[in-house]
C-alpha cells in the first residue's frame, strides 16, 4: 500500500476496525474511507454495490462482524449466521466486481475444531467436528475464508485471510449478556467493586484456557500482512501463549482492585477446553505481538473507566 492508497476499512467503529484505522493513521495512510453501519448496511447487497462502485477502493481490511461471546451465540445463531454471510459475501463480491487490489479477511480462531491438537496450525480447519456453542459464525466465518480462496483460485485476486485469537481492548463490548469473556469480567468486578460486593460469580469451571491478543497489536499485524504477505493459505495471528479463566479472573480482580471472592458457576458451559493458535508462519514472515496480557488488561481497564466517566454511568 502506498501512503495515499484508497483504503476502505469495513467496520471503523468496531474494536478491530477503530483499531485498525489507528494503526494506518500513525503510519501516515491518508485517504481512508469508511462508514458507519447507519450510512451503510453491508448486509444490502444493493447498497454495498453500490458504495463500491461509487468510492473503487484499492485495498479493503473486511473487520465487520457481528460478533459476541457464548451467551449470544448460543442464543441466536441464525442472527450470527446470516448477518456474518451477507456481509462477507457482499463486500468480497463486490471487491472483485470493483477490482480491489488486495482485500484482508478477518475470521477467528473459533473456525478451528473443537478439540483441535495444540496448539492450532492452520492446516486444521475442517478436519472435525466445531464447537457447538458458536458453529454458526464459525461456519460463516468459514465461507468467507473459502470465498477468498476460490476467487483467488479461480480468478487469480489477491485476497487474503487472517484468523485472530480471542481479542480486546479499546472500544470492546461490555454488554452483560453479550459480551467475550474479559470484557465481561472487567465489567463483573468493576461494578462489584462499586458495590462492596462480597464476590463475583464466574460462568463455568474455570478450567478451559483461552489466548488473548490486545487489539492494537491486532491491528499492525493486519498492516504488517496486507502490505507482507501473499497466499492462499490462511495466517493466524495471536500471541502463542494462553492463560486459564480461573487465572484470568483472578488477574483482572487484582487490576480491577476487587476484595472480594471468586466462585464459579459449574452449571454454565465451558466451550472449548483450550484454544491455542500456533502463530509460527506469522513469526516466520517478521511479526511478533507487544502487549503483555496484564499491560494490555490495565489499559483497557484505564479506557473503560474513562469512557464510563465521560458518560456519566453509575457503573
Amino acid at each position: 500500500m502506498k501512503k495515499d492508497s484508497k483504503i476502505y476499512v469495513a467496520g471503523h467503529t468496531g474494536m478491530v476496525g477503530s483499531a485498525i484505522v489507528r494503526a494506518l493513521k500513525e503510519k501516515g495512510y491518508t485517504n481512508l474511507i469508511y462508514k458507519t453501519s447507519k450510512e451503510l448496511d453491508l448486509r444490502n447487497q444493493k447498497d454495498t454495490a453500490n458504495f463500491f462502485e461509487k468510492e473503487k477502493p484499492e485495498y479493503v481490511f473486511l473487520a465487520s462482524a457481528k460478533v459476541g461471546g457464548i451467551v449470544a451465540n448460543n442464543t441466536y445463531p441464525a442472527d450470527f449466521m446470516y448477518d456474518n454471510m451477507m456481509i462477507e459475501m457482499n463486500t468480497i463480491n463486490s471487491s472483485f466486481k470493483n477490482n480491489v487490489k488486495k482485500l484482508l479477511f478477518l475470521g477467528s480462531s473459533c473456525i478451528y475444531p473443537r478439540l483441535a491438537p495444540q496448539p492450532i496450525k492452520e492446516d486444521s480447519l475442517l478436519t472435525s467436528s466445531l464447537e457447538q456453542t458458536n458453529e454458526a459464525y464459525a461456519l460463516a466465518k468459514i465461507a468467507g475464508l473459502k470465498y477468498c480462496e476460490y476467487l483467488n483460485k479461480q480468478y487469480k485476486t489477491n485476497y487474503i485471510s487472517a484468523m485472530p485469537t480471542n481479542l480486546y481492548g479499546l472500544n470492546d463490548n461490555y454488554h452483560p449478556e453479550n459480551s467475550h469473556v474479559l470484557p465481561a469480567l472487567i465489567r463483573k468486578f468493576h461494578e462489584a467493586k462499586l458495590t462492596n460486593s462480597k464476590k463475583v460469580i464466574v460462568w463455568g469451571t474455570g478450567t478451559p484456557k483461552r489466548e488473548f491478543m490486545f487489539v492494537d497489536d491486532l491491528a499492525e499485524a493486519c498492516v504488517f500482512l496486507m502490505n507482507n504477505y501473499e497466499g492462499n493459505e490462511t495466517v493466524n495471528l495471536g500471541t502463542g501463549k494462553d492463560i486459564s479463566i480461573k487465572e484470568l479472573a483472578m488477574l483482572v480482580s487484582k487490576i480491577v482492585g476487587f476484595k472480594g471472592t471468586i466462585e464459579f458457576d459449574t452449571s454454565k458451559p465451558d466451550g472449548t477446553p483450550r484454544k491455542l493458535l500456533d502463530v509460527s508462519k506469522l513469526n516466520s514472515l517478521g511479526w511478533r505481538y507487544k502487549t503483555e496480557l496484564e499491560e494490555g488488561i490495565k489499559i483497557t481497564y484505564d479506557y473503560f473507566c474513562k469512557e464510563k466517566n465521560l458518560r456519566g454511568d453509575k457503573h
